[in-house]
């Protein structure tokens, strides 16, 4: 049993508690790679911003997921390297889908799960859910649980149409599960096509996509109040980084992402916690087809990696600051 203390890392809920409270939501940013730990970190420290560093399933086959955890414990090294003495870092599994899963997370080092049994009828979503809150409890593990589905793909999430989460269940999940977060599903939707053109509103040229339905999230807010809210798939999917991606090479053909300013007004409610995953990899491989592009002869990975680890810092930097709130938050 390996304790996520011992990393350094801390877990969700004082910092969901100060979010909820003071109008901002945390950024969980995902990861596979070192040059993106290093860019979620000097991001982190030089805003001053708490971080949750997410790793997916996916995610878990790609780097291992020993390799993960100990990347995560140079990032809380590497944080207070660059000048921060008491970052706040979390460890998290992204859409664990089993008890095993969680558990194997837990057992190595994680401070925050994901228990995600959206696709299952309500009461195994429950027990699951449960099952997984009993267990993390006793190493003082946060979890986080899911009620409606969210559209999309991304990494081995994939769903073909979004359920609204039901206000009406809300009180009854929360309570009978232990969860400590809920993510809900009120809009956004996994990957880089979020929405079908045929969906979104042609204004000056650019797709605009249907509005958030803040009408439920006012609704979960009411019933379950400063109890804190997650919001999945809500990349904003840059279209400067489209366009570059496009126009070196790449073939990236109506990606359309959440509008920034409906992420703003949702960081300012229980919405606590906001994922954020494409924009990083359009970030990175937009930086790399413009690098190679103008550098054929180069073939050294951190010559172009560089240049990429710099666009993610650069892209997590406005989020934490003009998108989500939570610069200056630490300590």
């Amino acid at each position: 049993m390996i304790s996520y203390k011992e990393l350094g890392l801390v877990n969700t809920k004082e910092m969901f508690a100060k979010a909820v409270k003071g109008g901002y939501a945390i950024p969980a940013f995902n990861f596979n790679t070192m040059e993106q730990m290093q860019a979620i970190v000097q991001a982190a420290v030089e805003t001053k911003s708490p971080v949750i560093m997410q790793v997916s399933k996916g995610a878990r086959n790609y780097a291992n997921g020993t390799i993960l955890r100990n990347l995560a414990k140079g990032a809380v090294e590497y944080a207070k390297e660059l000048g921060c003495e008491n970052p706040e870092i979390v460890l998290h599994l992204d859409h664990g889908d089993s008890f095993e899963i969680c558990k194997e997370c837990i057992d190595n080092g994680f401070s925050s799960v994901m228990i995600d049994g959206s696709h299952l009828p309500y009461e195994e979503n429950v027990a699951l859910a449960k099952k997984v809150v009993e267990y993390a409890h006793q190493y003082d593990v946060t979890v986080e649980a899911e009620l409606g589905v969210l559209a999309g793909v991304e990494d081995e999430v994939c769903a073909a149409e979004s359920h609204y989460t039901k206000p009406e269940e809300v009180i009854d999940f929360a309570t009978r599960t232990g969860c400590d977060s809920l993510a809900i599903s009120i809009g956004t939707s996994h990957g880089a096509h979020k929405f079908t053109p045929e969906q979104c509103t042609l204004v000056n040229g650019v797709l605009v996509p249907p509005p958030l339905a803040f009408d439920i999230l006012a609704e979960i807010e009411a019933k379950l109040p400063g109890f804190p809210i997650v919001l999945h798939g809500s990349s904003s999917v840059p279209q400067e980084e489209v366009e570059t991606i496009n126009k070196y090479g790449g073939a990236l053909k109506a990606a359309i992402g959440i509008p920034e300013d409906q992420l703003r007004q949702a960081s300012k409610s229980a919405v606590c916690k906001i994922n954020i995953d494409s924009d990083s990899r359009l970030a990175m491989t937009a930086a790399v087809r413009k690098y190679l592009a103008e550098n054929p002869s180069h073939f050294d990975p951190r010559q172009y990696l560089k240049p990429a680890r710099d666009n993610m810092k650069k892209m997590y930097i406005h989020k934490i600051v003009n998108v989500l709130g939570s610069d200056n938050k630490l300590g």
